[in-house]
């Protein structure tokens, strides 16, 4: 069984690996129903989406009739101001077929020119605010790609007393030692404050190239081999109180929820940086080069 552990301080104890149901978003209703299968059997009881995840919240819909009382259920917002965030949440409770969900987060909140709309006067927040009071949703995260996600996540927590944060987190990216730094201080200032810290592409390998196959699941090319897998699971899960959202590419998640399964067990440098050598791993983030990213 995968370990729960306290969503932050939301009262919920969520599986420490989440279902990032990206994976459903550009996939048929029965394919969708089988994956969902795999998620109840293997006890998880955490399902992230977004509005911007292709039909992702039309193909839980159905598994939700079934399920609403037994999962902590996210979704995610593109827009930036109030009413268009308010909008968004409505739309997606409806694809959902839910009357509420329990986090709604400000998604890739990460541009200064959208930092600045989305947590100033008539932005996003204080939509989502009045939507939080008006009971269509709990609690309230910001989620965020690219190298300044951390320090970025950090000042919106100034701003705002957010419930959860999401951020890359894998072996290849901490090797930028300012972003180790950055991502230490904020999972300080979660852990101190009961802020659940989420973390994305723990098994991505690097992005997509010419003549690379099976471009359409996924916007990075992920690891594949069982065992990498594994240690670039554990190599997340090692480390106390983070979550590991898993990958958009559905064919993955076996071999995701195996390694989750065994547990956390110590990965050793070596193996990682082996792993890098054999595999070609790069960081998908390059600090002022590479910090774009296909939604």
């Amino acid at each position: 069984m995968i370990d729960r552990i306290p969503f932050g301080r939301t009262g919920h104890d969520s599986s420490r690996t989440i279902f990032g149901a990206a994976a459903l978003g550009f996939m048929g209703q029965e394919r969708a129903d089988r994956t969902l299968e795999l998620f109840s059997e293997r006890g998880l009881n955490h399902i992230d989406t977004a509005a911007s995840y292709g039909d992702s919240e039309l193909r839980l819909a159905p598994f939700l009739r079934r399920h609403r009382g037994e999962v902590f259920l996210a979704t995610k917002t593109r827009e930036r101001d109030a009413a268009g965030a308010r909008a968004s949440l409505e739309r997606s409770l409806e694809r959902l077929g839910v009357a509420s969900v329990d986090l709604i987060q400000l998604h890739n909140l990460v541009q200064e020119d959208e930092w600045q709309v989305a947590l100033g006067p008539g932005g996003a927040l204080e939509g989502l605010r009045a939507a939080r009071d008006a009971g269509l949703v709990r609690f309230l995260g910001v989620t965020g790609h690219g190298t300044v996600a951390p320090a970025m996540h950090l000042r919106s927590l100034e701003r705002f007393d957010f419930d959860s944060v999401l951020a890359p987190y894998n072996w290849s990216l901490l090797q930028d030692a300012r972003y180790a730094d950055e991502f230490d201080a904020l999972a300080e200032r979660c852990r101190r404050d009961g802020v659940a810290l989420q973390t994305i592409k723990a098994v991505s390998r690097r992005r997509w190239r010419d003549g690379d196959p099976d471009r359409r699941f996924s916007w990075y090319r992920p690891l594949e081999d069982p065992e990498a897998i594994a240690r670039a699971v554990g190599f997340t899960l090692a480390r106390p109180g983070l979550f590991l959202n898993t990958t958009s590419d559905a064919r993955l998640l076996p071999a995701i929820l195996d390694a989750a399964e065994a547990g956390a067990g110590p990965v050793s440098e070596a193996a990682l940086q082996a792993d890098a050598e054999r595999y070609g791993i790069e960081p998908l983030f390059v600090r002022g080069v590479a910090e774009d990213v296909v939604l």
